[in-house]
C-alpha cells in the first residue's frame, strides 16, 4: 500500500511539472500574439524607463515597451528552435534507421559522420553553416538543423538495433517483406516515443544556440525581433543603469527554456519508467 501511495505521488508530481511547465510556455505565446506592434513605436518621451506598472519590464532606449519586445522575440526564437528541432529530428530518424537497417558498411559512415559533427563545438559549425546558406532565418534554422541531430541518430540506431532481430520482424522478412515495408509497419511505430522524447529535448539546445549566435551577430537580422538580438543590444545600455534591458529577457528565456527541458525530462519518464531515477 505504501509503495502504491509513493508511486501515485511520483505521478502527480509528473503531470503537476508537465502542467506548470506548458502552462507558462502557452502563456507567454499567448500574449506574444495579444500585445499589438502599438508599443513597438518610436516614443522618446518614454525612453529608458524603469520597471513599472504600465511597462512591467520597462522600456529601451528607444520608448518601446520591454515585455511587448521581449515576447515577440521569444515566439519567434521558439519558432526558429522549433524548426531547427524538428528537421533535426528527422534527420536524426532517417540516420539512425539507416545505419541499423542496411549494412555495415552504411553504420560505419553514418557512425564516422556522428563522431566527427560530435568532435565540432556546436557554436562553430552553426555560424558557418548559417553563413554558408546566406544567413538570416533560413541560415539559422539550417545551422541549427545539421548540428543538433548526432546524439538522437544514436539513441535511435541503438534502439532499431535492439529490435532488429525480434521474432515479429523475423517473421516479416520470411513472408517477403520489404525494408521499407518493415522500417514503416514495424520499427517506426516502436521508436515513436523515443523520437518525440529527443525533440523535446532537443528544442531548448536549438533555442539556446540560436539565442547565443545571434547574441554574437551572426543569427538573425536586426531587423527581426529575437530574444538573442534584444540581449545584444541590451549590453551596450547596461553600463548606464538600464539593467532591466538584459535581466527580464534573460530571465524569461531561461524560463522558456527550462520548462522545455522539464517537459522532455517528464515525457521521458512517462515513455521509461525505469529511467526516472537514474
Amino acid at each position: 500500500m505504501q509503495d502504491k501511495k509513493r508511486g501515485l505521488n511520483a505521478r502527480q508530481k509528473v503531470i503537476l511539472t508537465l502542467t506548470v511547465s506548458i502552462g507558462l510556455i502557452f502563456i507567454a505565446i499567448i500574449f506574444s500574439f495579444i500585445l499589438t506592434n502599438e508599443n513597438l513605436t518610436t516614443n522618446f518621451a518614454k525612453k529608458s524607463l524603469p520597471p513599472s506598472w504600465s511597462h512591467l519590464f520597462g522600456t529601451d532606449w528607444l520608448g518601446r515597451d520591454m515585455l511587448t519586445r521581449t515576447l515577440k522575440g521569444l515566439r519567434l526564437s521558439l519558432f526558429v528552435g522549433f524548426l531547427g528541432a524538428s528537421i533535426g529530428a528527422v534527420i536524426a530518424t532517417i540516420l539512425g534507421i539507416c545505419a541499423a537497417t542496411l549494412g555495415k558498411k552504411a553504420d560505419y559512415i553514418i557512425s564516422w559522420l556522428v563522431d566527427m559533427f560530435i568532435g565540432i563545438p556546436h557554436l562553430v559549425f552553426i555560424i558557418l553553416i548559417s553563413f554558408a546558406v546566406g544567413g538570416g532565418i533560413k541560415g539559422v534554422v539550417c545551422g541549427v538543423a545539421f548540428t543538433h541531430w548526432p546524439s538522437l541518430t544514436r539513441i535511435i540506431r541503438a534502439e532499431v538495433l535492439s529490435i532488429k532481430n525480434s521474432e515479429y520482424i523475423q517473421m516479416a522478412k520470411n513472408f517477403g517483406k520489404t525494408k521499407w515495408f518493415i522500417v514503416r509497419k514495424h520499427i517506426m511505430p516502436h521508436i515513436i516515443p523515443q523520437i518525440m522524447v529527443g525533440f523535446l529535448l532537443l528544442f531548448p539546445h536549438a533555442i539556446l544556440h540560436e539565442a547565443s549566435i545571434t547574441f554574437l551577430g551572426f543569427g538573425l537580422s536586426v531587423q527581426t525581433p529575437s530574444i538573442g538580438l534584444i540581449l545584444s543590444e541590451a549590453v551596450k545600455h547596461i553600463s548606464v543603469g538600464d539593467w532591466w534591458l538584459a535581466v527580464f529577457p534573460g530571465l524569461l528565456l531561461v524560463l522558456v527554456v527550462k520548462s522545455f527541458d522539464n517537459i522532455g525530462e517528464q515525457v521521458r519518464t512517462l515513455v521509461e519508467p525505469a529511467t526516472a531515477n537514474e
